[in-house]
């Protein structure tokens, strides 16, 4: 089983989780504003106590919510459920076999930033494996978050031409832009962007 260098139910336990805002990400919660719920089947990897999941969440859709710390899972199932979601405790890097092909859409905030930047190819290919063939990847990209000399993430930034490289072989890109409404001290970091998946992709 492939892992991070980071020890996520060790960060949760000592409560050293800065990227659990309370909140869902507020660029998500404008765009569904804006284009109204997504339809289908959903999952969103890496989910912490499940925030977005829970903004993404209704009676008409289903949302599954995946963390490999289980101080997260069981965060997540405690709160009051918002519609249709489940949480489960796996490692995206090693995915049951029933959730292949599943999804119509992945929703991701502040997981491609969290692992090792070794390991992006490795989590490209498992996002592709839990879409369906014409399913859409829509993610907030923490593009810059603005490590002091010497240190060393997680978060880990990644530039636009990484982006390009890692994903276009999989997937086409159908709309992107700067996120107006953040969490404060990420404006102008971040990158929302929509893709679709190449059916040839696998």
């Amino acid at each position: 089983m492939k892992q991070t260098q980071t020890d996520w139910q060790a960060a949760y336990e000592s409560r050293e989780t800065p990227w659990e805002k309370g909140v869902p990400h507020p660029t998500l919660v404008d765009f569904l504003e804006k284009n109204g719920a997504l339809a289908g089947e959903i999952c969103v990897p890496g989910c912490g106590s499940g925030n977005d999941v829970r903004a993404l969440s209704t009676s008409k859709n289903h949302v599954v919510g995946i963390d490999l710390a289980p101080f997260a899972i069981e965060k997540a199932g405690s709160r009051p459920r918002a519609g249709n979601e489940e949480y489960l405790l796996a490692d995206l890097f090693a995915l049951p076999p029933d959730l292949a092909g599943k999804f119509d859409v992945v929703f991701e905030h502040t997981c491609f930033c969290a692992i090792n930047p070794a390991l992006r190819n490795d989590y490209v290919r498992a996002i592709v494996r839990l879409l369906k063939p014409d399913g859409q990847f829509i993610a907030i990209f923490f593009l810059d978050p603005d490590l002091a000399e010497g240190e060393e993430g997680p978060p880990f930034p990644v530039s636009v031409e990484e982006l390009d490289r890692t994903f276009s072989p999989y997937f086409a890109l159908e709309c992107e832009w700067v996120p107006q409404r953040t969490h404060p001290g990420r404006e102008g970091r971040e990158l929302m962007r929509i893709l679709k998946r190449r059916q040839q992709s696998v």
